[in-house]
């Protein structure tokens, strides 16, 4: 009688669909995408990303064409009749600027749909990168911000002078549900603004949401704040702090739930870091009313989140003056609108493949 050996496998359980108010029809796809791809192996920068929970996808477009948007990033910071110039500092302060965020990006004024961001978001070099990731070339792509961290800024209401640290995916979904990107305009050294990421963090977030959060503490919100005891109990696990180092045109790439934040530049720097945030997802991952959702808020030239498939929360940011009213810079639309071609319509969502 030849001796056999008997495996049970025991999985995991599951949270219960009808307590997961994130789930949806598209739920299962996603998860099982995700599966996939994390199974898979390629010989090329998306193991790193794999394996890391990030990666840099050099020279995704020229250095050139990347250093042109960022002139036009800087034009349209002139464009609003401030005494703002790229080439002073003493004129870099926040009354100068056009609202900037507490991490000096921009997301009003419509600037998500400024011609130059759709432009950038329509690089063939960008897109590439997240339809090889997915396994397709009919994406959706996010309706983010820019960042443009000034070397010496001090603004009292800045919070990048501190870290951050967090991840963008809610407790409630599993597995790789999101890659985020940024296209490098600017150069990022050691002195230099980018992105601090926690390489592997992302083998532990399910376990640390499980086992140190709490599922009482689980929220439905894409965004989770880590203090330095969380931080340490991921260091503990092998995750490393490091800072991305890029040139013009680089592309970086991070699932959401590594560990991240941006890191200002130090005063010395003698580099702007000027970014966009834009990430792509399938089409398919899309339920219909998130794509109804993606239209309406397209129609209304307002941003989201990161996000490009779900997570779909208007960003409607009108700008007043302190004397409480509207501010006249500001019309609701972009300075100039992108042309509205039927690849833009489907990648914003409101036109289907």
């Amino acid at each position: 009688m030849s001796g056999t050996t008997t495996t049970t496998t025991v999985e995991q359980p599951k949270l219960a669909v009808k307590s997961n108010p994130l789930f949806n029809e598209k739920t299962a796809l996603i998860e099982e995408t995700g599966a996939r791809i994390s199974a898979g192996s390629y010989g090329d920068w998306r193991d790193d990303l794999i394996r890391d929970g990030y990666t840099v996808v050099k020279g995704a477009i020229p250095k050139a064409k990347a250093e042109g948007y960022q002139q036009d990033i800087f034009k349209w910071l002139h464009s609003f009749g401030t005494e703002f110039d790229i080439n002073d500092k003493s004129t870099w302060k926040k009354e100068n600027l056009p609202s900037p965020s507490k991490i000096s990006s921009y997301s009003k004024f419509a600037v998500s749909h400024e011609d130059f961001f759709w432009n950038i978001r329509q690089e063939k070099g960008f897109r590439d990168a997240f339809a090889k990731i997915w396994g397709t070339d009919e994406l959706l792509v996010s309706f983010d911000a820019i960042n443009v961290s000034l070397p010496g800024y001090d603004d009292d209401t800045n919070i990048t002078s501190k870290p951050w640290p967090h991840v963008d995916q809610s407790p409630y979904r599993n597995g790789l549900a999101c890659v985020q990107g940024i296209a490098s305009l600017s150069h990022a050294g050691p002195k230099d603004g980018s992105l601090v990421v926690y390489k592997n963090s992302h083998k532990y977030a399910e376990q640390f949401f499980k086992e140190v959060l709490g599922q009482e503490n689980w929220g439905s919100r894409d965004w989770v704040s880590l203090s330095s005891e969380d931080l340490k109990w991921f260091e503990d696990r092998g995750a490393e702090r490091l800072k991305v180092h890029v040139e013009p045109g680089d592309l970086i790439l991070w699932d959401s739930r590594t560990i991240h934040y941006g890191a200002p530049p130090d005063a010395d720097s003698d580099t702007i870091r000027t970014i966009a945030y834009i990430s792509y997802s399938p089409a398919a991952f899309a339920t219909e009313e998130s794509l109804a959702k993606k239209k309406e808020v397209f129609e209304q030239w307002a941003g989201t989140t990161h996000w490009a498939h779900d997570n779909i929360f208007p960003r409607i940011e009108r700008v007043y003056l302190p004397n409480g009213e509207l501010d006249p810079r500001d019309k609701g639309e972009p300075s100039k609108k992108p042309e509205l071609t039927d690849d833009l319509l489907k990648l914003a969502g409101v036109k289907r493949y």
